[in-house]
């Protein structure tokens, strides 16, 4: 007889209930417990407490461990002012955002403590906290900041003892004198005069609602940083949360939501690389919190190359001030990225991080902008995946890409989409090779059709463009830079090209060491085989090639180091706004940006004239620190039984191997000197290939692909014009 097992499920739902207030009540016996056990531990005197403890100074250093970047406790500001010298609106903001109940709980939330009890138990860690302001204020300033059950119990006993002995008035101006808000500062007088220039008491209800927002993260929400949208959205949050709690009325909530709010100019001084040290400062902080990282001491140990940073800093400097006389170009940024580990050694974020006028502090190497022509080698990358060659035959001819707009119609006016080169030059048939060397655009529009928008956008973010959105949201235009990226991500990405199709994420931090030089926490590589090896190969050998980009930049560009093996391609928006070059060696890559914070236009000039020199002052200086390997060489991949098109044969499809003395067809076997004799039948390549199968059979309906008829017209148009009769032969 086959044993009945019993239902646990049925038995747990009928005494769900009952098993509930069992937990409960388990919870609250052993937090009695711990209650007891911490009964007697005394509270320290009110001025320990109001004295902040900065004698664990966190200190930031670059990859030798020896340069110090930043001191993150070094000349903290501060000043204290009693309760009475606070708005009002600061109190309720504060109140509003951080511990809506504090009026009301003894010191804690009873609650939210058993809600982080169950939550850390069933999650087997110590994540969650419920702190009160109380508890805030005890773990500022008495306790440590590790997360351990011991210390959070005696966080809860002496946020109740400090209760009984303080007012809450007292124990909110305690906060407000201790809470970090940015760098060096501490205390609501000083994030006051500091961002707004006026004592804590003359603030704005908009304004108390900003100086609530920031302690959450006051790196990541800083006025100064390149979050401004997210600390706009917080602001917003802490209105809301007042007029929810009747702090406000409905129409303070909307004016002060309103209100234009002006943030006084940053002074940072005593920093070494400060785009660089606050991107590190915001990482960490979204790690280990902002008061652990003050009070810990320490040794941040990060990839930062100093002296090639002060390099990159003093060129982006000096090309930054000739930009913006030559090329109305009023800012510029370089980055460098180790390809072999992802670590970063230079990060210039602007011209000069204290320039105001130019709005120097944003770090323009994180800010998403077009990336012009640089985009198209992860366009190419992915036709080469697919089976197209560097050989493969592309026409650069004028064409109507919108299938809604007659072939004939070259009208450029949406939906219409007839673009042009930068030089508006048309150069007829020309291989891949040539076409993405010389930055030509209607080739490079074709290779992205024929390989989809998707897969180009999937490998580029696997590459490391972290910022493009989904396909739907581009057209063609994607290969031309219609998606925003960062300088970070591209610098990156080229790494994979670099590194033989090998992805390292990007990495600013090394390791975290303490006082005592013990690791604390190690950042290990995580290396990944994103590309396939002889597709970047391919790629730097293009790139690399002087002599097939000499008809665009000639012999001697800033693209072109002689005797060094280095990769280079230049990016111009069509719009003027951006210009990029990005480059590398095998242990090396760098990207520079030229063009304006605000996104107005330069003058009409290409990468090449405004941002190349610059980038080329830089690598020179490189190629004398880091290793200048050859590229290794790819395998060519094509054979004699491929497509005709795909070897760079592009006036017709029937080949037929002659005598080259004779002119005569040559028997098998024959081992004398060839030539090639085509017959002519100019078409586009859809003509001759299915495009999602290139290496396959020849299409039988050409046809049914919906770019056909306009590709084909215009290639036709192109050989008409030329003189190609179809029927007489050419020899190779």
């Amino acid at each position: 007889m086959k044993r009945r097992r019993p239902n646990v499920g049925g038995f747990v739902r009928k005494h769900r209930r009952a098993l509930f207030l069992l937990c409960t009540s388990g919870v609250l016996f052993f937090v009695g417990i711990g209650m007891l056990w911490a009964a007697t531990l005394k509270i320290p005197d009110i001025s320990s407490i109001q004295n902040r403890k900065v004698e664990q100074s966190t200190k930031i250093y670059d990859r030798t461990g020896t340069v110090l970047l930043d001191d993150l406790n070094n000349g903290v500001t501060r000043t204290i002012v009693p309760i009475t010298e606070v708005s009002p609106d600061i109190r309720n903001a504060t109140v509003a955002i951080e511990d809506a109940e504090f009026y009301q709980h003894g010191g804690i939330k009873i609650t939210s403590i058993i809600r982080a009890i169950l939550a850390n138990i069933f999650s087997f860690g110590y994540s969650q906290g419920g702190s009160t302001l109380t508890q805030q204020v005890v773990k500022n300033s008495i306790l440590t900041q590790d997360k351990t059950i011991t210390r959070k119990v005696k966080e809860w006993v002496l946020s109740i003892k400090l209760e009984q002995i303080l007012t809450k008035d007292k124990i909110l101006e305690l906060y407000l004198n201790e809470t970090p808000y940015g760098g060096s500062i501490y205390g609501i007088e000083e994030a006051s005069e500091t961002f707004f220039g006026k004592h804590a008491k003359d603030v704005t209800l908009a304004e108390a609602a900003y100086l609530a927002a920031l302690p959450q993260a006051p790196t990541y929400y800083s006025p100064y940083g390149n979050h401004r949208d997210a600390l706009e959205a917080r602001k917003n949050t802490v209105l809301s949360r007042m007029q929810e709690l009747g702090f406000i009325s409905a129409e303070q909530y909307k004016a002060a939501r309103a209100e234009k709010v002006s943030f006084a100019p940053q002074a940072v001084a005593g920093i070494r690389a400060p785009h660089f040290v606050f991107y590190v400062r915001e990482q960490l902080e979204k790690e280990f919190g902002q008061s652990a990282l003050e009070q810990s001491g320490w040794r941040i140990i990060t990839s930062l190359d100093a002296d090639l940073e002060a390099k990159a800093e003093e060129v982006v400097k000096q090309y930054g001030v000739e930009n913006e006389k030559n090329f109305n170009a009023s800012n510029a940024s370089i980055v460098a990225v180790d390809p072999k580990t992802g670590d970063i050694l230079t990060m210039a974020g602007s011209r000069d991080y204290f320039d105001k006028e130019i709005d120097g502090a944003y770090n323009i190497a994180l800010a998403e902008r077009q990336p012009g022509s640089s985009f198209k080698p992860f366009v190419y990358s992915a036709a080469f995946l697919k089976g197209y060659t560097p050989d493969t035959v592309l026409f650069d001819v004028p064409i109507q890409f919108s299938t809604t707009c007659p072939a004939d119609s070259l009208n450029d006016d949406p939906p219409c989409y007839a673009p042009s080169n930068f030089d508006n030059k048309f150069l007829g048939p020309m291989t891949i090779r040539d076409a993405l060397a010389q930055s030509r655009n209607i080739p490079a529009i074709q290779a992205l059709y024929l390989v989809g928008i998707d897969p180009a956008i999937k490998l580029a973010r696997s590459m490391g463009i972290s910022t493009l959105g989904n396909a739907d949201q581009y057209g063609l235009t994607l290969v031309l830079g219609g998606g925003e990226v960062s300088l970070l991500d591209m610098t990156s990405a080229y790494g994979v090209f670099a590194n033989e199709g090998v992805r390292n994420p990007y990495r600013p931090i090394v390791r975290i060491e303490d006082k005592d030089g013990n690791v604390v926490k190690d950042y290990p590589l995580s290396p990944e085989q994103v590309l396939d090896d002889n597709v970047a190969l391919t790629i730097s050998d293009v790139l690399s090639d002087n002599v097939a980009r000499t008809p665009e930049f000639g012999s001697d560009s800033a693209l072109y180091f002689p005797g060094h093996h280095v990769a280079a391609k230049t990016g111009t928006t069509n719009n003027y706004r951006d210009a990029w070059v990005l480059g590398y060696t095998p242990n090396f890559a760098a990207g520079a940006w030229a063009g304006n914070n605000d996104n107005t236009p330069m003058v009409k000039k290409i990468a090449g004239f405004i941002v190349a020199p610059m980038w080329h002052d830089f690598m020179q200086y490189a190629l004398t620190k880091y290793p200048d390997d050859p590229f290794p060489e790819a395998t060519d991949t094509l054979s004699d039984t491929d497509k005709p098109v795909l070897r760079g044969i592009w006036q017709g499809g029937d080949v037929v191997r002659v005598n080259a003395a004779t002119g005569s067809p040559v028997p098998a076997g024959y081992t004398g000197p060839t030539k090639d004799r085509v017959t002519v039948s100019v078409h586009s390549i859809l003509y001759w290939l299915n495009k999602d199968d290139p290496r396959g059979p020849r299409p039988e309906n050409p046809g049914l692909d919906p770019q056909f008829s306009h590709w084909e017209w215009a290639v036709r148009t192109w050989a008409a014009q030329h003189g190609f009769v179809d029927g007489s032969t050419i020899t190779q």
